[in-house]
């Protein structure tokens, strides 16, 4: 990505082409083969095209079975990719696909779940939102007697949200600026409504509270909390909704953006870690593929 025109490279392995994302749909109108048996794989930062129906050559299995099992994605040992390759697969076998191109696939998807499996790759949090699901989890509140507070609308928020009722969450307030979107999300996500300016009243009952705001101040000052109770805090707000004074309260447990990156980069460094053993398993894969 990131050029101007595209660029190919043709070896006896095949194709190397740069190109810019916008380019993707051309390229494949373009370049894909005049045969319909072929997998195209498009993905936000790769555009990559699979034919033929003699013997796959080594580097190109190589390729795939690394490909499918994050290690050649920008974000070490992302899962996302491995169902990409999937609907790019099935997407490919509705055209038709020689039985060569039907072995690479199923044995790359194959090998991609086994690296998941048997090593570390693709655990751990690798974003802010899964850091607070992580954090969570670690300390095996029990949620379906938490109560929890989520303030502000947002992607970010949703995704925490879902994965909160998905693990038996009942007590969720959710307070939001515009109340009338915090009334449509609660219907939608079984929650209780309420307006940003009740929050100091509603912090006081809550265990979890999670604010990602657009609010350029604070909208929880230290003066204005109240609860007594044990209260596990994430402020996910640039710049911040909550008063960083809270977290100095003995009953509190406070995460800002810093405390969650740390996560991350634990995590990331156990990513790291894991590549030689699922190097290995491709390894042993191959011998397989080709024995």
């Amino acid at each position: 990505a990131g050029t101007d025109s595209p660029s190919i490279m043709i070896t006896c392995q095949g194709r190397d082409l740069r190109f810019s994302l916008e380019q993707r749909e051309d390229y494949l109108r373009v370049l894909r083969p005049d045969s319909e048996h072929y997998v195209a794989l498009l993905t936000c930062d790769r555009v990559e095209l699979y034919e033929g129906a003699g013997t796959t050559p080594r580097v190109v299995a190589g390729h795939l079975f690394r490909v499918v099992s994050g290690l050649e994605s920008a974000l070490l040992g992302e899962t996302a990719i491995q169902g990409q390759v999937k609907r790019a697969y099935l997407a490919a076998q509705a055209r038709g696909l020689s039985a060569e191109m039907h072995r690479l696939f199923q044995n790359a998807l194959r090998v991609g779940k086994r690296v998941r499996s048997e090593t570390g790759l693709s655990r751990g949090a690798m974003s802010h939102g899964q850091a607070v699901l992580e954090a969570i989890a670690a300390l095996k509140i029990d949620l379906s007697n938490a109560r929890i507070l989520v303030s502000g609308i947002n992607n970010l928020n949703k995704t925490v949200l879902q994965y909160l009722v998905r693990h038996g969450a009942k007590t969720i307030f959710l307070a939001n600026r515009s109340y009338a979107k915090a009334l449509g999300w609660s219907r939608e996500l079984g929650c209780q409504a309420f307006r940003l300016d009740r929050l100091p009243q509603i912090s006081a009952q809550a265990d979890i509270i999670i604010s990602a705001t657009a609010a350029p101040h604070l909208i929880l000052r230290a003066d204005q909390f109240t609860a007594r109770q044990s209260v596990l805090i994430f402020d996910l707000a640039v710049p911040r909704d909550i008063d960083p004074h809270i977290g100095l309260l003995p009953n509190v447990t406070l995460y800002n953006n810093e405390d969650l990156e740390e996560i991350i980069r634990r995590n990331q460094n156990t990513r790291a870690a894991e590549v030689q053993a699922a190097e290995k398993i491709i390894a042993e894969e191959l011998v397989k593929f080709y024995g």
